[in-house]
């Protein structure tokens, strides 16, 4: 790969996106809803889909074994993710309509329990904490973690499989049954509801379309770049202008093409991480952020100041947690320790 290229900074433009359409969702503020109109958030979160599947990839390929892979990647999610699971099940006491007694009992277990381990779905609520909110969930963005967790259990299946039988066949089995998944799913629970069938059908294999993209980006990185941009100018229009009816099937590869090839085959934009990572701080801390300005009223008075004050907030929590808790545990070999002190963004 490059040493120029564009990952560090477009998973930096993918999380502010989540977060400012966040902003219109979580406050259900008519004010702040051009966000939600101009921004998707649903593929800014397909966008990280495939650019975890080109760098995860690389970075099993680039491991010495399985320990290797594996504590880096410990490394590099769940220190900061279990302070923040933590840090909000003792913050939400601050805030609580519970008594302490009832606030500390088995809902807040619950909660620490099946979200320290990628489980949010279980219990995404804390007593009596945002009851009055429009969204209850303490933090709604964490489910892509747990994908995420999923992506890395299967990275040296599909490493080994790419090897026996050649990438292009993997990524295209791997693609079609991620593609089929959510239209067999919608047959077999068409009476369940549409809520139902959305929590399910984002669920794995259901995103494993977006990862392959990247994976297979990944095991052909030398097609020229000439080449790149005119895939990029043919699948940008078309992912633009796609039928709704043909979505599901191309979806994941036209943004694929675009994504890998805005990161690669585009001149690289500046050094997004020459100051720190701090697109998954931003990421995983902006929810419950949002969530108490709403719960204090603050949107109802002001929503524009107050979606700048959110901002500014996640972006001091974002830089406290790269420096204080994920780059004090990363590997002195690892990319993101190196990006501070050098221009080159070779991920390990």
């Amino acid at each position: 790969m490059s040493r120029g290229n564009n990952f560090d900074l477009l998973r930096l433009v993918f999380a502010s996106i989540v977060m400012l359409v966040h902003l219109h969702a979580l406050s259900a503020e008519p004010a702040l809803a051009f966000l939600s109109v101009a921004l998707s958030s649903e593929l800014a979160v397909e966008g990280f889909f495939v650019i975890s599947g080109y760098l995860v990839v690389m970075s099993y390929e680039r491991s010495t074994g399985l320990k290797d892979y594996w504590e880096k990647r410990i490394r590099r999610i769940y220190p900061a993710y279990a302070a923040v699971v933590l840090g909000c099940g003792l913050f939400g006491w601050l805030i609580t309509a519970s008594s302490t007694a009832d606030y500390f009992a088995g809902a807040w277990l619950r909660y620490v329990a099946a979200n320290l381990v990628f489980l949010n779905f279980l219990a995404p609520e804390l007593p009596g904490v945002f009851a009055d909110n429009p969204w209850h969930a303490v933090n709604g963005a964490l489910w892509t973690i747990k994908l995420e967790v999923g992506f890395y259990i299967i990275v040296p299946l599909l490493v080994w499989s790419a090897r026996r039988s050649g990438p292009w066949i993997v990524v295209g089995v791997v693609y079609v049954a991620s593609v089929l998944y959510p239209m067999l799913l919608e047959r077999v629970i068409h009476g369940a509801g549409k809520e139902t069938y959305q929590i399910l059908a984002r669920q794995l294999p259901g995103q494993l379309a977006y990862f392959a993209m990247g994976a297979g980006a990944w095991w052909y990185r030398g097609i020229p770049r000439r080449r790149m941009l005119v895939a990029m100018g043919v699948a940008l229009p078309l992912l633009i202008f796609m039928p709704v009816l043909l979505q599901p099937i191309f979806r994941p590869l036209a943004l694929g093409v675009v994504v890998i090839g805005a990161a690669v085959a585009l001149p690289r934009i500046g050094n997004a991480g020459r100051y720190g990572d701090f697109s998954y701080g931003l990421y995983i801390m902006h929810f419950p952020v949002i969530q108490v300005l709403v719960s204090e009223g603050w949107f109802r008075a002001a929503p524009l100041a107050t979606s700048a004050a959110s901002v500014t907030f996640v972006a001091a929590a974002a830089w406290l947690s790269w420096n204080v808790i994920e780059r004090p545990m990363l590997k002195a070999s690892s990319h993101y320790v190196k990006a501070v002190a050098s221009p080159a963004p070779e991920p390990s």
